[in-house]
């Protein structure tokens, strides 16, 4: 929290926050929540890769929604879509993720507050497990995100600033002595080397950082995109870190952040983007609301009177990782889904062996995060 935030402020902002009682009195509800509607015709899906950020934007894409046919799992759609496992699940608390069954609406993250940190390179906000890169294009700068896998509890993706310097296409693995002994533990022994092909884990790209150790690579399990499975290495779909790769020059900065609450000033409203917190992160996430809140706020010119307290109240709670309206008279994260752009389900559904795999690399994950 920056030194400059005013305690008084602060301190009155927070007791509202957490009462969840607004700074101006919310209206009652007059009409039932919204609710997508199944009938709308469905779209083509929107780019949520690739951006062209106009000056001083932060904030970009817009939120989805497809339709499952019976036997979809996120896993199948958060692939399809450019999005992990967990921000999807986040997304859609109340779906099974396994078998959310027919015809049942999931949202898609597809919009994103860009991190607080410069607009020069890579920046990865581990705690919404996503990739940014910015580079400069000929109409000014361009942007590519993608979901990303990083290191599970106890074997956590450090944060800080760092830079590309070494990159290998089809690379050996040289596994480190740390993880051959985790693995004899278990009764699964790895060599000391494991050279390219389909049983290396890290694809058939790695792009090496400073930081001793870790590296940013494609996998040989794309269905840990998204969790906390690694050993603090950085993972990418294999689609995506092919085109990363190409265009990723040698000292190109990295920067490693964990910002799980965003905002941004966008068309006359303030929106709140809110992610689960990392095992490991212990922050108070109403303080840190404050702040940022504060921050954007002030950068734009805009009374903190506008701000509905009530709102930010309940994307704080419920923290899925979607941006929020959180200004007076803005409509209720329910209604605001209501309006997502409805798009064709071109997802592929997974074959039972799969669906196995997915399922334990899943378990494994949240049996990890809980400890």
């Amino acid at each position: 929290m920056s030194r400059w935030l005013p305690k008084v402020f602060l301190a009155l902002w927070v007791a509202v926050v957490v009462s969840g009682c607004s700074l101006l009195e919310r209206a009652p509800e007059e009409s039932v929540a919204k609710s997508v509607d199944p009938a709308a015709p469905r779209l083509a899906a929107i780019d949520s890769q690739h951006f062209q950020l106009e000056e001083n934007q932060t904030l970009v894409g817009e939120p989805q929604v497809v339709f499952t046919q019976y036997e979809h799992t996120l896993s199948d759609i958060a692939r399809e879509y450019n999005l992990g496992f967990d921000e999807l699940r986040a997304a859609n608390p109340t779906v099974d993720p396994w078998l959310p069954g027919e015809a049942q609406p999931v949202f898609l993250p597809t919009q994103f507050i860009l991190p607080r940190a410069p607009r020069d390179g890579l920046v990865l906000n581990l705690a919404n497990m996503r990739l940014f890169f910015f580079r400069a294009g000929e109409s000014g700068t361009e942007l590519a995100t993608h979901p990303i896998g990083i290191g599970r509890v106890g074997w956590e993706t450090p944060l800080g600033s760092s830079a590309v310097i070494a990159k290998a296409r089809d690379p050996s693995w040289y596994v480190p002595k740390s993880i051959r002994a985790e693995h004899a533990a278990m009764g699964d022994p790895l060599p000391a080397v494991v050279g390219p092909g389909p049983d290396n884990p890290l694809g058939r790209f790695v792009m090496k950082l400073d930081l001793p150790g870790y590296l940013i690579h494609g996998t040989n399990q794309p269905y840990g995109v998204g969790m906390r499975v690694s050993h603090g290495c950085i993972r990418l779909y294999p689609e995506n870190i092919e085109v990363i790769f190409e265009q990723v020059a040698l000292g190109t900065p990295v920067e490693l952040v964990n910002q799980p609450v965003l905002a941004a000033w966008h068309d006359g409203m303030l929106f709140l983007e809110v992610h689960p917190a990392l095992d490991e992160d212990g922050r108070d996430f109403s303080v840190e609301a404050a702040a940022v809140i504060e921050a954007v706020m002030t950068a734009n010119g805009q009374p903190l009177a506008t701000v509905d307290s009530a709102l930010v109240a309940q994307v704080l709670k419920e923290r899925r990782g979607i941006p929020f309206p959180v200004t007076r008279f803005a409509p209720s994260p329910d209604d605001f889904l209501a309006d997502a752009r409805p798009v064709e389900n071109t997802a592929a559904i997974a074959d039972p062996g799969l669906l196995e795999a997915v399922q334990e690399v899943a378990a494994e994950a949240t049996a990890t995060d809980s400890l």
